[in-house]
């Protein structure tokens, strides 16, 4: 029996509509460096390290607002005294304030490390993508200059210059970027010599860029992780040079000090006057493992796969 057409008008009126649905979805992939933050956040590692810099870096710059000593201030009557109220680390033999000498030295010590790290970084960067994509007489001139490098003692050859440098902690800085990016290059350009062969690199060749410009733009950019970890690591290789040298005499000379001088001063008393010696050493060793746990978690940020078969 056939349905009249009042009802099947009613019926369709009051039928719902089906409402198209449409489903956005996002195809613009996470940039690398938005990836390797995300996995940074849940490393604790990264937080630990990072915030015991961040302490030493604020300390190093407010901590003379801690303590109404400077490093060169004497206090007679509290000369080899232990750590008290008033001189929180104790004094030394000369009756001056070891917490205000350990702030002055870590400026000194991170100044350092900051500039001569990321200085050989950056050298190594350049002399390493350039050789590795200029191939030829150019390659082998820079590998060569490079492997002559690496067989000099840069020690010994700081002690011959000593003398001509009058003691300066900037050239002794500069003598630890200019010597310590050799290794490095040799790993940059081994990478840029697996990168002038892929297609983007012989595109913006034969579009006609410079060397330089190839280099700056295409090669340098896809071995930043690298470079990323050397500065960091090479911050803490820094400090510890600095360190040594001035453990030997050779680097920070009075009336300025570092960590390293202040070790050395210590040292001959650290059975009877522990304070001198373990406050600076402690410091030290502290700062330098925090900042490897900062580029031991930045490495597996940015490589994963690094820490796999580690134990």
């Amino acid at each position: 029996m056939a349905m009249p057409e009042a009802d099947l008008l009613s019926q369709s009126d009051t039928t719902p509509e089906l409402e198209p649905t449409t489903t956005t979805l996002s195809t613009k992939p996470a940039s690398r460096a938005r990836v390797i933050w995300r996995r940074l956040q849940h490393t604790p590692r990264f937080w630990i390290g990072g915030s015991v810099v961040v302490l030493f870096v604020l300390l190093a710059i407010f901590g003379r607002f801690l303590t109404p000593w400077s490093p060169l201030d004497q206090d007679v009557d509290n000369m080899n005294y232990p750590p008290t109220i008033v001189h929180w680390f104790g004094t030394d033999i000369l009756g001056h304030d070891l917490f205000a000498q350990i702030v002055s030295g870590l400026q000194k010590s991170l100044i350092i490390g900051f500039i001569a790290g990321p200085a050989a970084t950056l050298i190594a960067g350049i002399l390493g993508a350039t050789a590795g994509y200029l191939g030829g007489w150019g390659e082998k001139l820079i590998a060569w200059i490079i492997d002559l490098l690496l067989v000099l003692p840069a020690f010994f050859i700081l002690v011959l210059l000593y003398p001509y440098t009058h003691g300066s902690w900037i050239v002794m800085m500069i003598f630890l970027a200019v010597t310590g990016w050799m290794i490095m290059a040799q790993v940059i350009r081994n990478q840029t010599r697996s990168l002038r062969d892929r297609e983007f690199v012989k595109g913006a060749r034969y579009m006609g860029f410079g060397t330089w410009s190839v280099v700056r733009r295409h090669i340098i950019p896809n071995v930043a992780s690298l470079l990323i970890i050397d500065a960091t690591l090479g911050i803490a290789a820094m400090i510890l040079a600095e360190t040594s040298l001035s453990f030997f005499g050779f680097g920070v000379q009075p009336p300025d000090v570092s960590l390293g001088t202040l070790i050395a001063n210590g040292q001959s008393a650290a059975t009877t006057r522990p304070w001198l010696f373990l406050f600076p050493a402690g410091t030290l060793i502290v700062l330098l493992l925090a900042i490897s746990l900062v580029g031991d978690a930045l490495r597996d940020a940015i490589d994963p796969t690094s820490g796999v078969n580690r134990a």
